[in-house]
């Protein structure tokens, strides 16, 4: 049974992510504060954490990055900031994923499904196969379904292999450019756009309507195999 730990200071959100998440056999721990949280993960360990942004005490950025100081359990943060600004600096502190209130029950325990499945999966694969397309990691090539073989430049690769190597997580934008570009270039956004959408018309079938690299407007992206 997979512990989970809500932070949200809204009781009746909290209560019914409690009856929701009890219902499908998880064992939920709840928290109105920042404060709290940490106290109660620090006593019990949970497999996940669903995290507010706006607490009473503490911000939730805070609460991520006293999380990520000692653990490395998803983080998925449940927010109602309209501010971009505001998930992007979660997800720079450590959160692995969001979610915006109002939210739909169904996406929150699917991202709560794939996010415990990241962690507790098996060591990192060496190819990955979709429907489309595969990419042999270790070999670093990307061959279509028929066998044909995709040219990418170092710039491309680095990118589809940083997104791949996190499947249905959200990476951020500031994340992907230190890991392609270095940390010099954590604010160069354009980059990401003018590589990604060539990177698009060589993989995707339908690149005006992409099936695996996912754009969350001004946040980041997302591989989803």
């Amino acid at each position: 049974m997979s512990r989970i730990l809500v932070v949200d200071d809204d009781d009746q959100l909290r209560r019914a992510l409690r009856i929701n998440l009890s219902a499908r056999k998880y064992d939920v721990r709840t928290a109105a504060t920042g404060t709290e949280a940490l106290t109660e993960a620090g006593l019990t360990v949970p497999d996940l954490a669903i995290v507010d942004l706006g607490l009473p005490d503490i911000d939730g950025v805070d609460v991520v990055r006293g999380l990520r100081g000692w653990t490395s359990i998803p983080i998925i943060i449940l927010s109602a900031r309209d501010d971009q600004a505001g998930k992007v600096e979660a997800l720079d502190a450590g959160a692995d994923d969001y979610v915006t209130k109002p939210f739909g029950m169904d996406e929150l325990l699917a991202r709560i499904r794939a996010a415990l499945r990241r962690a507790t999966s098996a060591p990192e694969a060496a190819a990955v196969t979709t429907a489309d397309f595969s990419i042999d990691l270790a070999a670093k090539r990307l061959t279509t379904a028929s066998g044909q073989e995709v040219r990418l430049t170092p710039i491309e690769w680095r990118m589809l292999e940083t997104l791949t190597r996190h499947p249905d997580k959200l990476v951020a934008q500031k994340q992907l450019l230190r890991e392609v570009w270095g940390p010099a270039y954590e604010n160069e956004t354009g980059y990401l756009r003018v590589h990604l959408a060539n990177l698009r018309r060589k993989i995707e079938p339908d690149p005006g309507r992409p099936r695996y690299l996912i754009t969350e407007p001004g946040i980041g992206y997302r591989f989803t195999p």
